[in-house]
């Protein structure tokens, strides 16, 4: 007897308005952007990778106090503004005990003294669009305390509580873009805290919840080349192994932003992405070019469109621009990574409320992920991402033959370097192993200074 065929797996689906607006982290790097020599330039950047809204922290990390320094940490807020973005202030925490009344009192009074300065500063027609973000990481021990839902839950409600009476007045029907918790999705039972969130809080002071995602925190190389301690957990694998295996973990951005839709169906709470990347980690030798380089273009715009099609409304990079570190897409003099030129493609040519379909998967391509998207007014255009690390050649009507009407490609990929190929367009695209192509009748180059 012959053996029956597997068919196809169809994930085509139906156009719909693309919901999902970009953003990022901007937190060690704060003085290049706000006040550093190439300011100017890494705003432009950020501009072009239609950044709308950039998290940045009080309470934790490198960054001016805004009790003690308001100025630099106005200069920071500004930064974000003259960007083009809205701020996310994130009050990060505070020190433990986190059961302590006074050090909540503490903790509520120095984050409500925030928001007045800025409604005293920026005005509360300008803040009221902003949003204000209750801890970050609180279910992950070595960076936010390692807190209970319960306690979380008390913190968030006081906090949110005293946000929301200073925003009120300036609303005018609107709601509050008050939110958190941040999760770590390394941890288990992080979607109980996003149950928790909407369904045992009074929904005016929900606004947002957020969650975190990155593919791995093991390095690349052996832990104990580089003196790390995994705490008992394995080595990751190496090589073309490990980064098959970070590849494998895109899809996982759909199905969360999936699961989190599902607990929020029918309230006005967006679906929150706040942290997302290769590897976690800011050290060269320990993330090897992986977040920046032509794999890890690759994986971003894989994620965004996994993040597309799972329903999220905001997606935030860790980071916008490195502190000479492993993380950013941009580098302190204003310079652009691989994986940089991959978003700006991709920002510029699938915008927020274009309309756009995902063509089925294909067996004989299977690790090309792709988004169709257009406007009312013609313009037109493909991504297509190669998670694999060969070759591949795409005939673009086998994904979508309206795409016939584009003109140019625009590629950047293992063979690119830092760099974007602008070709004509004959009906086919050759990625050269990792990479990002774009197929437009209104393609718009990436600028490289």
């Amino acid at each position: 007897m012959t053996a029956s065929k597997k068919p196809a797996l169809d994930r085509s689906a139906a156009p719909r308005r693309m919901q999902l607006r970009y953003g990022f982290n901007e937190i060690d790097a704060w003085w290049h952007v706000g006040l550093g020599e190439y300011r100017d330039k890494i705003r432009r950047r950020l501009r072009l990778m239609d950044t709308q809204v950039m998290r940045i922290f009080v309470f934790d990390k490198p960054v001016p106090d805004p009790v003690l320094e308001w100025p630099l940490f106005a200069a920071y807020v500004q930064a974000v503004l003259d960007a083009g973005a809205r701020p996310m202030i994130t009050f990060a925490k505070f020190h433990p005990p986190h059961d302590d009344p006074r050090n909540l009192r503490t903790y509520v009074a120095r984050s409500t003294d925030i928001v007045w300065g800025c409604i005293e500063q920026w005005g509360g027609e300008t803040v009221r669009d902003w949003y204000w973000c209750v801890w970050n990481e609180p279910n992950n021990f070595p960076v936010g305390g390692g807190l209970s839902f319960p306690r979380y839950r008390h913190i968030y409600e006081a906090v949110a509580g005293e946000i929301h009476g200073l925003l009120k007045p300036y609303l005018g029907g609107r709601k509050a873009r008050i939110g958190g918790p941040a999760l770590c999705g390394f941890q288990p039972y992080w979607l109980d805290w996003v149950s928790g969130l909407v369904n045992e809080v009074d929904d005016a002071l929900v606004g947002f919840v957020s969650w975190h995602m990155y593919g791995d925190w093991r390095p690349v190389v052996p832990s104990a080349s580089i003196g790390v301690d995994l705490n008992g957990s394995p080595d990751a694998p190496m090589g073309a192994e490990y980064e098959a295996l970070l590849m494998s973990q895109t899809p996982e951005y759909e199905a969360r932003a999936r699961a989190v839709a599902r607990v929020l169906h029918g309230r006005d709470i967006l679906n929150v992405c706040g942290e997302l990347n290769t590897v976690v980690h800011h050290d060269h030798a320990y993330v090897g070019g992986l977040n920046q380089n032509a794999f890890g273009a690759a994986y971003y715009a894989s994620a965004l469109i996994h993040l597309l099609r799972g329903g999220a409304d905001l997606e935030m990079r860790w980071v916008a621009t490195d502190n000479d570190d492993a993380y950013g897409l941009i580098s302190m003099k204003g310079e652009d990574t691989p994986a940089g030129l991959a978003k700006q493609l991709f920002a510029q040519h699938v915008r927020h409320g274009d309309w756009v379909r995902f063509p089925g998967y294909r067996p004989d391509t299977p690790n090309v992920d792709a988004v169709v998207a257009w406007c009312d007014s013609g313009r037109l255009s493909g991504v297509f991402v190669n998670t694999g690390s060969e070759p591949c050649l795409l005939t673009v009507a086998d994904w979508d033959e309206g795409l016939l009407a584009c003109t140019e490609v625009l590629r950047v990929d293992t063979s690119t370097g830092n760099g974007v190929i602008r070709e004509p367009f004959t009906g086919t695209v050759r990625l050269n192993g990792y990479g990002v192509a774009v197929v437009s009748n209104a393609a718009i180059e990436p600028e490289v200074d």
